[in-house]
């Protein structure tokens, strides 16, 4: 069945000074209309992504949690695997599943992990979501590639939600999102962190062309399974505001970038609610984009009357 790209919404939030400063903050997720929160996984000053979804999830109701993204490297994936599951269950089904190859450099540094190359590090996902899956399934499951041997293990719990949680893969390389688009539930059309860390090559692949080009190898790879697939991108710069064009050009002199790409990127929201419900109507039209991850408690609040416009619509 196709999916039907209604909007939905996500905000990502890294920590609080308290459990109930937290809480607060994911039942004010809730209650203005966003459907997931989400937490990053970095050895920065945030909160651990396990615990903080799983207190997200108690403190509310309807709100899912996730993390984007579990970088593979940091959790081997059948420890990954029944953290998941596990949540899964005390959350009733209220798991997303975020997971990616790792790319910030200073993580790897900080923490004396070594840091290979992207084609390595894409291999090791590769075989960790394989890992993942297996072990989510029914039975004992077997598994022998170049990074994991797993040996007859039945992964227990088994998740609430079957076949697992929608699975999130994104990134802005050929490879990760064709593995994306073959093996994911949710496909992230986002810059290309090939570098490391974020910088001017970043910045140069949050154009519209580039966007373009993330969709037709989605859409290569996918195949038929396209239309079953959920389109979703990190917004990077928010401001609700009625002076459009002046921002832009604010933020395009701090990108060094031109004002009109700033105001095509698709993750970059600029403009008054009308004008930011126009523009997310029109980039679904072009490019199927119906599920946006904002971040911050500040542009939580700024955006909720985009999100209570369009959500579900």
């Amino acid at each position: 069945m196709a999916h039907p790209r209604r909007f939905r919404f996500g905000i990502q939030l890294s920590t609080a000074p308290t459990a109930q400063a937290w809480a607060d903050l994911a039942r004010q997720a809730e209650d203005r209309g966003f459907d997931v929160v989400f937490v990053p996984d970095h050895f920065t000053d945030q909160l651990a992504p396990i615990p903080a979804m799983m207190a997200a999830a108690d403190a509310t109701t309807t709100l899912k949690v996730g993390c984007l993204v579990f970088d593979n490297d940091y959790k081997h994936p059948v420890v990954l695997a029944k953290e998941m599951a596990s949540l899964d269950v005390l959350t009733g089904g209220r798991t997303e599943l975020g997971l990616g190859a790792g790319w910030m450099r200073t993580d790897y540094d900080q923490a004396g992990m070594p840091y290979d190359e992207p084609g390595v590090r894409v291999d090791r996902m590769a075989e960790g979501l394989a890992v993942i899956k297996g072990l989510f399934a029914e039975g004992p499951f077997s598994y022998s590639g170049e990074h994991y041997t797993i040996t007859e293990l039945d992964g227990l719990p088994k998740p609430v939600q079957q076949p697992g949680p929608p699975i999130l893969i994104g990134g802005g390389r050929p490879r990760v999102l064709r593995i994306a688009a073959q093996q994911a539930d949710i496909v992230g059309i986002n810059p290309s962190l090939r570098a490391g860390a974020i910088g001017a090559e970043t910045v140069a692949d949050t154009t519209s062309a580039a966007t373009d080009q993330k969709l037709a190898w989605v859409k290569d790879a996918a195949g038929d399974r396209y239309a079953d697939l959920e389109l979703n991108t990190l917004v990077v710069a928010a401001t609700h505001t009625d002076d459009r064009a002046g921002t832009a050009e604010g933020i395009a002199a701090l990108f060094g970038a031109p004002a009109e790409d700033v105001l095509d990127s698709p993750h970059v929201w600029i403009g008054d609610t009308a004008q930011l419900c126009d523009t997310m109507r029109e980039r679904r039209e072009r490019w199927d984009l119906s599920y946006y991850v904002l971040q911050g408690a500040e542009t939580m609040e700024s955006m909720a009357p985009v999100v209570a416009e369009l959500a579900g619509t």
